[in-house]
């Protein structure tokens, strides 16, 4: 696979695991990168080690705040960058919490990174005004968690399927654009956010072990490439556990 500069790509959560790895990876195939997230010291780390920081352009945002705004947000990133190709929505968070201590604070919180930022940044980049049209692609970040449900994971598993479902509708809508829309389901993957403990808790399950960064951002790339130009709708699984 292979971009080109005028291929811009706004990746959130741009500052660690799976995101970070997408925008540098877009980098290095000669894509420009907006990332966003809010820790502005992780995120211009990200584009100091990118191969052509040139091209990465960081965006310091929390995507939870004026949720209603995000489209015009992505209006002004097209007016200061150029109509965009590609939106890969990676910022997420997964704090898992028994019925017993759910209160609507936390629902709120889990909803509105999880579920409300991308649905908003998808009405943003869904505008025509705002993207290359044919072409251009929206991948989102459901979880194998709202395939496998498990203790802990109501609010978890419920915005990751609410994700994936509207995604779906979201591709029906905006297939007569050209524009493609589709989330992957990672399984247990290395990042920062996994301690030892779950690690190794976790380890024997997955007979090829557990999952790696670049496991989901390969599959990713795929998706936001023109290689999968007749690819729309579908939520990939990323998984060796439940096979």
């Amino acid at each position: 696979m292979e971009f080109n500069k005028e291929q811009i790509f706004i990746v959130t959560g741009a500052n660690s695991g799976i995101g970070r790895d997408i925008a540098q990876q877009l980098n290095a195939l000669g894509a420009t990168v907006i990332g966003i997230a809010r820790d502005e010291e992780k995120l211009l780390a990200a584009k100091n080690e990118s191969q052509h920081p040139e091209d990465f352009h960081v965006e310091v945002k929390d995507l939870t705040q004026d949720l209603d705004e995000l489209p015009k947000y992505v209006t002004s990133l097209r007016k200061k960058y150029g109509k965009l190709t590609g939106l890969a929505c990676c910022a997420g968070v997964s704090i898992n919490m028994s019925l017993k201590g759910i209160d609507m604070p936390y629902l709120e919180h889990n909803f509105a990174i999880n579920y409300f930022s991308p649905i908003m940044m998808a009405k943003g980049f869904t505008d025509k005004r705002n993207n290359v049209g044919k072409g251009a692609a929206i991948l989102a970040f459901s979880s194998i968690g709202a395939i496998a449900c498990q203790a802990g994971m109501a609010a978890y598993a419920g915005n990751k399927s609410a994700l994936a479902a509207s995604m779906k509708v979201i591709a029906k809508e905006v297939v007569s654009q050209g524009v493609r829309v589709n989330t992957v389901a990672p399984s247990l993957i290395m990042t920062e956010m996994l301690d030892d403990a779950i690690v190794e808790s976790h380890a024997g399950l997955y007979p090829l072990g557990i999952g790696e960064v670049d496991d989901v951002s390969n599959l990713s790339l795929f998706l936001l490439s023109d290689k999968a130009k007749w690819i729309t709708g579908q939520n990939y699984v990323i998984d060796c556990a439940s096979m």
